[in-house]
């Protein structure tokens, strides 16, 4: 099998978690990827901005020849791949897989629908529906269309070519939980470390994060919350924080750095919106979190529920009131101890080799991988 693209799995961790899943069931992986080199949020106000275009085009024509060269030598030394994967954010790439790849069985792990990201983000109109078709095409080009919810798999044009595969964490977050000693290198003693890290889009709520710190604060909760991360919400969530003690911005972190710094805190935030889109995913943040070994509070929404609700701490959506009283609650050794037990059960669901199974299956009804 091929995993193939312009991805950059440090950056975008869904193609590692797939990959090493694969792996781990015994399936060989070879990989063909030229990184295209830009972020989620580049990428988005590329596609929002069209006279911003022609920098992606140059990118992408520069990264498919490689990646023409790269498969006709592959190609030559091993023959055609029963089966080729290509990786998040791969629109435009799986277009070029269905042209180099025609009777191998193609897979994309559709994570993002552009239209609905483009309209999450307060797009309207032309653009929105420019991206549409462009999800639309993506998802013919297509054999088997990874998904990362139910409610994202039904809303593909064939929901029954969809399989639903939980995004997962890689190892490196259970590897950083091992050799940290959760809250000791972030809060002093008797105060609560929180992390929240991400791009401030508006489906994570960190306006809503930001009420519920300041009025935790206010109502005498000890915290130390670090927040990472820029982006269109950001300035909002500082306006509101202005003033709050024990609250610590970082504009970034480095990839290889961030499972480190999550796994020193005792509670990762996850998304808090009531947006469409907030309610039908279940964020990278809320697996890692996990995997590093921290109690992670997140929305009370369906996919949420579905997948972690016995193991993280589910408020209500768009609810400063009830996320600050959660927080509050966390402060005491106790709670926070049982709700890191739940948490801790929870971890072998989300391994690689685990959330992978249901793809190993759609590829062995149609591959002898």
């Amino acid at each position: 099998m091929i995993a193939f693209g312009t991805y950059d799995a440090a950056r975008h961790p869904r193609i590692a978690v797939l990959v090493a899943g694969l792996r781990a069931h015994g399936t060989k992986v070879t990989e063909l990827n030229r990184p295209l080199g830009l972020s989620t949020a580049e990428r988005v106000r590329m596609l929002q901005q069209p006279w911003r275009l022609p920098v992606l085009a140059g990118r992408l024509v520069r990264c498919w020849a490689g990646l023409v060269t790269d498969a006709v030598r592959l190609r030559r030394a091993e023959g055609r791949p029963p089966a080729v994967l290509v990786g998040y954010l791969g629109h435009f790439d799986v277009i070029l897989a269905r042209l180099l790849y025609p009777r191998s069985v193609v897979v994309l792990d559709h994570l993002v629908f552009a239209g609905d990201t483009a309209a999450d983000r307060g797009a309207a109109g032309l653009r929105v529906r420019l991206l549409t078709g462009l999800d639309r095409l993506a998802i013919a080009c297509a054999d088997v269309v990874v998904t990362d919810t139910e409610e994202h798999r039904r809303m593909l044009p064939d929901p029954g070519k969809g399989v639903v595969v939980p995004v997962g964490a890689p190892d490196a977050w259970r590897t950083a939980a091992a050799s940290a000693a959760p809250g000791e290198a972030t809060a002093g003693a008797g105060r609560l470390s929180v992390v929240f890290f991400g791009l401030y889009t508006p489906l994570q709520g960190a306006p809503v994060i930001a009420e519920a710190v300041r009025d935790a604060v206010a109502a005498g909760a000890a915290l130390d919350v670090t927040m990472v991360g820029t982006g269109q919400d950001l300035p909002r969530a500082r306006e509101i924080l202005a003033g709050t003690p024990g609250v610590t911005w970082r504009d970034w972190v480095e990839p290889d750095e961030l499972p480190a710094l999550v796994a020193r805190h005792q509670v990762c935030l996850g998304i808090f919106s009531d947006t469409p889109k907030g309610v039908r995913v279940v964020p990278n943040k809320v697996y890692q979190g996990l995997a590093a070994g921290c109690v992670v509070v997140t929305s009370d929404t369906p996919p949420q529920r579905r997948v972690v609700g016995e193991h993280a701490e589910l408020v209500p959506p768009a609810e400063p009131g009830s996320l600050a009283a959660r927080l509050v609650a966390l402060c005491d050794p106790a709670t926070l101890a049982a709700a890191r037990e739940r948490a801790a059960r929870g971890r072998d669901r989300i391994r690689p080799q685990t959330v992978t199974e249901p793809l190993i299956a759609a590829l062995a009804a149609r591959t002898a991988l």
